[in-house]
């Protein structure tokens, strides 16, 4: 079974993101044809990175980096859930993600983001990050602008809109996950 991991990026206090995350994996499960798992980057524990060698060394020394490595090598592909901060991606999933190299290579990645401009700007990142870690992000996306998709920018409430593109992210990650098998042998 194709596994697809639901990362949830971001660690703030008060952060959006679980709501948001619980949401997309509500409806994947919904929407079968993988097994959707969520990931919450907090729940790592990972500091700012403290690997003494580059990540594409693979040369890991750290407990918590085998640990995270172990657990991203186990999936398929990856819907990031992420927010904007400050027209860019958060330091904290950038963070979590540079932890690592081969174990998200040949991956799919879909995006479902959220900010003042629905988080566009930090999916715009995180595409050319994709591209450096081999990977292959989808052209559907979900982006939630605060302004439609939030009330008082703290209680999610998505519109009928979002939860429609939700099918063309889960249809192209799934796809895309299962032909990139065959690279990765």
């Amino acid at each position: 079974m194709t596994r697809i991991a639901i990362i949830v990026g971001s660690t703030r206090p008060n952060r959006l993101a679980p709501q948001v995350a619980e949401w997309v994996h509500e409806h994947a499960q919904q929407h079968g044809g993988a097994e959707f798992e969520l990931v919450d980057i907090a729940d790592q524990n990972l500091p700012l990175l403290d690997e003494p060698m580059p990540p594409a060394m693979g040369q890991y020394s750290k407990d918590h980096t085998k640990a995270w490595a172990e657990k991203i090598a186990s999936y398929d592909g990856f819907i990031f859930v992420t927010p904007e901060y400050n027209h860019s991606v958060p330091a904290a999933l950038k963070n979590a993600v540079d932890f690592l190299y081969a174990e998200w290579n040949n991956k799919a990645i879909g995006f479902v983001s959220y900010g003042s401009a629905g988080g566009t700007r930090s999916v715009e990142a995180w595409r050319l990050i994709a591209a450096e870690l081999q990977m292959a992000d989808v052209r559907a996306q979900v982006f939630l602008p605060f302004s439609s998709d939030f009330e008082d920018m703290s209680k999610f409430t998505p519109t009928e809109g979002a939860t429609g593109a939700l099918t063309d992210v889960f249809n192209q990650v799934t796809a895309w996950s299962e032909a990139l098998k065959t690279l990765r042998g």
